[in-house]
Order: C-alpha cells, then structure tokens, then sequence
C-alpha cells in the first residue's frame, strides 16, 4: 500500500500524463509533450522514493533519481537520456521542453509519452495504487 505522500506524486504525476493526452497528436505543441512527459518520470520515481521514505531530493536529473529506486522494469536508458535533456533549469518559455537539436518530432513526443505512461502504469501496480 502506498504512502500518502507516494500517492500525492503519483496524483501530479497522472495530471502531466491526462494532459498530454489533450495534445498528443499536435504537432505544434510536441515541445510541451516532451516537457510534461519529463515532468511525469520525474514525479513517478519520486512517488517510489517516498513510499520507500527516502528523502525526495531536490533535484530533476532522472537519471539521478532512477539510480536511487528498486523498480523492477527495463527502463529505455536512450530516452531517459532525452528526457534529462530536456529539463531546463531555465524558466523562459521559448527553452522549455526543447531538445539540443531543437523541437521534439511528433513521433519523439509520442515515444516520450508512451515511456511516461508504462513507467507510471508500472509504478501505480507495484504500489497498489489505481486512478
């Protein structure tokens, strides 16, 4: 059974997921895709990290974070890898959710998405938590 504080980031965690169902196919809007996409990893091992009360790191590297979980799944290293990219410390809009090569594609947003969305499903199972 999972924490209280597991399940609040699993909560922000499925508010990225639900809102880039919104926008999934538009391709103007794949640099918000990738961004929410990085944001739902993010919150996801955090929700393990809490329920396993670690202490939540103030940090946004998922590799960082992937390294300090016990999860049982084969995570895609190469988009972990691009996810980590894409997390700018910076708050202007025009560097959000941009890759070193620039604007994600639509079919980057959609791997970005789906990696999100099976790590969050995995998640959700193994601490017994459902929508």
């Amino acid at each position: 059974m999972a924490s209280v504080q597991a399940k609040e980031w699993l909560k922000s965690a499925y508010s990225d997921l639900r809102s880039i169902k919104y926008i999934i196919n538009d391709e103007f809007l794949t640099h918000v895709v990738a961004f929410h996409s990085q944001q739902a990893v993010e919150k996801t091992l955090k929700a393990i990290l809490e329920n396993e009360n670690h202490q939540v790191p103030k940090v946004h590297k998922l590799q960082n974070l992937i390294n300090r979980v016990n999860i049982d799944i084969i995570i895609n290293e190469r988009i972990l890898a691009t996810l980590d990219e894409l997390y700018i410390e910076s708050r202007y809009p025009g560097d959000m959710g941009l890759l070193p090569q620039g604007k994600p594609t639509l079919t980057d947003a959609k791997e970005f998405y789906e990696f999100a969305q099976t790590l969050f499903n995995h998640v959700s199972t193994m601490l017994d938590v459902s929508e």
